[in-house]
């Protein structure tokens, strides 16, 4: 494995080396390249990753896909800042880092693949993926025709190279390899730390668990459809889509019937309540994975409790301390927890969220509560009276980013960050004012 760790980063550096002599116009042609052959691969990339992965569903996949590839930002993102005074001139620019790993996780294989592509060329990187074994042959053939697009238009190979293998073995020892200068690594806590301790400098995309405050102000009938809409969206698998329910009680169940009018089943007898439990929960008091992006209605049958037809959401009825609202639930399965009032659903939806500085959401009417909601959260994203996925740019004209890096502070990551920031001074010039 070291050989094959080892041949690959040299070959992407040489790459590297090749492109760094190129000029914007070089790095624009070959992203707009890009996003035209893949553009025309959609379907077929949507259908492999669900066939693969066995998670999520096809025409939201292709749906994501379609947001990598068009909405990613360019070299257009990579800002210049300049200061003038009567001693000269400083100017900030952001150079490439060199060769950038990436490791991804088995949830939105496709997409943040050409995501974190796309923005790694923009800054005038060459990119090495580690896939995840559950999507590496989907991500090896994504890899394949960005490669040999960017052959054909720059004549340079190996410029997007990924693992043959899959495991933590293999990544690590990439993550360490002296020709890799930077990391991006989605994952756990845990995966994160790994890769902080490679000594490089890394994108650290960690674990989420969003939540969405509805509260007696808010317009309960938009609220229900954006819920709906964005949590069983390719069965709740994007990191930023809602996790967890908090409604105040006085529109608990206006919303509930809402959401069901929207394809939601509410689920708040006792006893399907356990059902589900016991069907999703372990006896570790964790989420089983063979349920990450199933459809509703298999996830029902599995508990025994009879589907509506056309189910798309579960939301379940659920005290603070269930497993379902501390676990993050990768499936289209919502708990509702209900608090007494706007300050109380803060203070849970605080809890729920865990610190992990994510995504959240509210619906109100009250600017002072969206206000104040958004500073208490502290969430790299934070997205008012709208869907989670609109937090990534999903039906919005707004950048796309599929890494929220949470633990390393960049949030939505975009071209600007796999740039080096530096700095050069001009004396005595230039300014005209």
């Amino acid at each position: 494995m070291e050989s094959t760790v080892g041949n690959l980063a040299l070959k992407a550096r040489a790459a590297f080396k090749q492109f760094a002599g190129k000029p914007l116009k070089d790095r624009e042609a070959v992203i707009r390249a890009i996003r035209m052959v893949l553009a025309s691969e959609a379907e077929d990339l949507a259908r492999r990753a669900f066939n693969e992965t066995g998670m999520g569903i096809v025409a939201d996949k292709q749906e994501k896909i379609a947001l990598a590839i068009h909405q990613t930002p360019g070299t257009e993102d990579l800002i210049t800042e300049v200061v003038t005074n009567d001693d000269g001139m400083v100017l900030y620019e952001l150079s490439a880092f060199g060769v950038v790993c990436a490791v991804h996780p088995a949830t939105n294989p496709a997409a943040m693949l050409i995501n974190i592509t796309i923005s790694a060329l923009a800054a005038g990187n060459a990119v090495i993926h580690c896939a995840h074994p559950r999507a590496l042959e989907t991500s090896k053939h994504i890899v394949a025709l960005m490669n040999e697009t960017a052959r054909r238009v720059l004549g340079i190979d190996h410029l997007i190279g990924i693992l043959p293998t899959g495991g933590m073995q293999a990544i690590q020892e990439m993550m360490n390899h002296p020709d890799v200068d930077m990391i991006v690594m989605t994952g756990s806590h845990t995966a994160v730390s790994r890769a902080c301790s490679a000594d490089k400098k890394v994108i650290g995309a960690g674990p989420a668990n969003p939540p969405v405050i509805v509260d007696e102000t808010a317009n309960v009938i938009k609220a229900a459809e954006d819920i709906v809409k964005s949590a069983s969206f390719d069965n709740n698998l994007m990191c930023v889509t809602e996790k967890a329910i908090v409604a105040v009680n006085a529109i608990a169940d206006t919303l509930a019937r809402e959401m069901e009018a929207c394809g939601a089943q509410y689920i708040e007898a006792p006893e399907d309540i356990e059902k589900l439990t016991r069907a999703i929960i372990d006896g570790d008091m964790q989420p089983r994975k063979v349920f990450d992006g199933r459809n509703a209605e298999d996830i029902l049958e599995s508990a025994g409790i009879p589907a509506k037809p056309g189910v798309k959401l579960v939301v379940v009825r659920a005290a603070p301390e269930h497993p379902f609202v501390t676990k993050e639930l990768k499936m289209p399965v919502v708990p509702m927890v209900r608090t007494a009032n706007f300050d109380e659903a803060v203070a849970a939806a605080l809890a729920i969220e865990q610190g992990c500085h994510h995504t959240a959401m509210l619906h109100s009417q009250s600017i002072e509560r969206l206000n104040y909601a958004a500073k208490i959260m502290q969430t790299s994203v934070f997205v008012k009276n709208g869907p989670g996925y609109a937090g990534i740019g999903y039906q919005m004209d707004a950048p796309c980013s599929f890494a929220v890096a949470t633990k390393t502070g960049e949030g939505t990551v975009t071209a600007r960050h796999f740039g080096r920031r530096r700095r050069c001074f001009l004396t005595e010039a230039f300014t005209i004012r």
